[in-house]
């Protein structure tokens, strides 16, 4: 997979963003930031690795995986949608349609890759997209490679 161009910029510039977290309930809407399989799973990896600041939820929130195994959905706080401008990636406002953190996979044919209960609420968005930028470099790196 070839790294979409501009997510090197766009995690830079990411990372020196203040932390957009807040209290969340769990209630309440999310947004959906679909993904790649192999970017979300690098990205995953490093959000589990890094720790969360002292006294803050887990870095990453609950993961969905569609059934072909073909991209990864990161649940992120309502409104990332109208903000998200990572190339290679989609945010989906569900805010109105009602998407809740649900016990089961909202969408037909995914599963949880990491269920509601084994994680934080929600994934920070401005933490996500400084993950997968570092997710992106690293694969163009070992495509380079191989």
């Amino acid at each position: 997979m070839k790294a979409s161009g501009g997510s090197r910029t766009t995690a830079q510039h990411a990372h020196h963003q203040e932390s957009s977290a807040r209290p969340y309930d769990a209630g309440e809407p999310c947004d959906l930031v679909t993904v790649p399989a192999r970017q979300g799973l690098e990205a995953v990896d490093i959000l589990r690795r890094g720790p969360a600041p002292a006294g803050a939820a887990p870095r990453v929130g609950p993961v969905l995986h569609d059934g072909s195994c073909d991209t990864l959905g990161f649940l992120v706080p309502p409104g990332t949608a109208a903000g998200w401008d990572l190339p290679g990636s989609a945010c989906t406002q569900t805010f109105g349609r009602g998407l809740r953190i649900p016990s089961e996979p909202p969408v037909t044919g995914s599963g949880w890759l990491l269920p509601p209960d084994a994680t934080g609420p929600v994934t920070d968005p401005v933490v996500l997209r400084a993950a997968l930028g570092e997710a992106a470099r690293l694969i163009e790196a070992a495509d380079r490679c191989s």
